[in-house]
């Protein structure tokens, strides 16, 4: 019997159906279900700044934040960010710690896991975040603009896990 090619409309419907992520590509011909080769791989953490609405820049996670981004090719992700130095529970137990060191603990992690996309053309890259630290982040859709120059991955997070009207700045360096 011979192959008939698909349609790509039809091959765009057949794959939303069977498989929602697939529909998100839909909302941009440039948009691509899995990483481009150039963002696949594992990233160390650069900076994180807010960028406050008068140009204030504030770091939440301190001047020298650590962290770790990877991105496989089948469009899957995983992100830790932690600020340095942060104070060790006195108990040494996680479930006998103090308000305060709950408080640290919180206010010094940011970490989500998930699917996501890049879409090229627009210089945007989405996460399709399924777990995060910060449980409001859950189950949302959230686009980034980002450049990559050379080793360098930096992109904007317009709404903050500390709200209000700072914008994100995060950069990643590729590790070698």
């Amino acid at each position: 019997m011979p192959r008939r090619a698909i349609a790509p409309a039809v091959l765009l419907a057949a794959l939303s159906a069977a498989f929602p992520a697939a529909a998100l590509v839909a909302a941009s011909p440039a948009a691509a279900p899995v990483a481009p080769p150039q963002l696949a791989g594992t990233w160390t953490l650069v900076a994180v700044d807010n960028v406050l609405a008068d140009g204030t820049r504030t770091q939440p996670y301190g001047p020298h934040p650590e962290g770790i981004l990877m991105f496989d090719a089948a469009g899957r992700y995983a992100l830790q960010i932690l600020r340095a130095g942060r104070a060790r529970y006195a108990a040494n137990d996680k479930s006998r710690g103090t308000a305060e060191e709950y408080a640290d603990t919180v206010m010094g992690t940011n970490s989500h896991f998930g699917r996501y996309l890049v879409d090229a053309g627009a210089g945007t890259l989405t996460f399709r975040i399924e777990h995060a630290s910060y449980p409001n982040w859950e189950g949302t859709e959230q686009r980034r603009s980002f450049t990559l120059v050379d080793d360098l991955l930096t992109y904007t997070v317009p709404v903050t896990t500390t709200g209000g009207a700072a914008i994100g700045e995060v950069s990643w360096r590729r590790a070698r």
